[in-house]
C-alpha cells in the first residue's frame, strides 16, 4: 500500500515519503550543544581557592582562628600593627570564637565584604558562624611600603577594644 500525501495550506507537505520534500519535525535543528560539566569558573573548589587568596578572606580566616583559640596569638605578629596586636592581645584570652560544644562545627567564615575608603586601605567586615551563632568581625588593612597587607584594627561583635586596654592590665 502506498502512503498518503496531503498537501497543507502553506504548500509543505505531511505525512508519509522520504522524499525531498518530506520533513520529519516541524522545528529547524539546533546548533550542537557543549554538554562537557567542566566549565571554565563553575568548580566550587576552584572559586573557594580563588577567594581565600583575597586580602579580606585571608586574614578573616587568620583572625578567626587566632580568636576561636585554635592558633596563638603570635602568629597574626608579622601580618598586624602595633594597636591590632594589643587588640588582639585583649581579645585572645576570652576565645570569643571558640568552637561550639564537642559534636558540632568549628567556627567557619560565611561572607566577607570590603571598602576601599582610599588607595591601600580596606575596611572589612565577616560573618563568622559556629553552630547556630552568628557573629561579626571588623578589621582594617594597610598596604605597607613593602607592598604587603598587614591589619591595623580588629572589632568584634561591635565590642572596640580600647587602644590602651592591652597596656592597662
Amino acid at each position: 500500500m502506498k502512503a498518503i500525501r496531503s498537501t497543507t495550506r502553506t504548500g509543505t507537505r505531511t505525512g508519509g515519503g522520504t522524499g525531498p520534500g518530506a520533513r520529519t519535525s516541524g522545528t529547524k535543528a539546533a546548533p550542537p550543544r557543549r554538554t562537557d560539566p567542566r566549565r571554565p569558573g563553575t568548580d566550587p573548589a576552584a572559586r573557594h581557592r580563588e577567594r581565600e587568596r583575597l586580602p579580606r578572606y585571608w586574614f578573616a580566616n587568620r583572625l578567626l582562628l587566632t580568636l576561636s583559640g585554635q592558633r596563638p596569638v603570635h602568629w597574626m605578629l608579622g601580618h598586624t600593627l602595633g594597636a591590632a596586636y594589643d587588640q588582639l592581645t585583649a581579645l585572645a584570652p576570652q576565645t570569643p570564637l571558640r568552637p561550639a560544644p564537642p559534636g558540632r562545627r568549628a567556627p567557619v567564615v560565611r561572607h566577607c565584604d570590603e571598602f576601599r575608603p582610599r588607595p591601600g586601605v580596606i575596611e572589612a567586615f565577616a560573618r563568622i558562624a559556629s553552630g547556630d551563632r552568628l557573629r561579626a568581625l571588623a578589621f582594617r588593612l594597610e598596604r605597607g611600603t613593602d607592598l604587603r597587607w598587614r591589619c591595623s584594627a580588629v572589632e568584634l561583635g561591635g565590642a572596640a577594644v580600647p587602644h590602651g586596654a592591652a597596656a592597662r592590665e
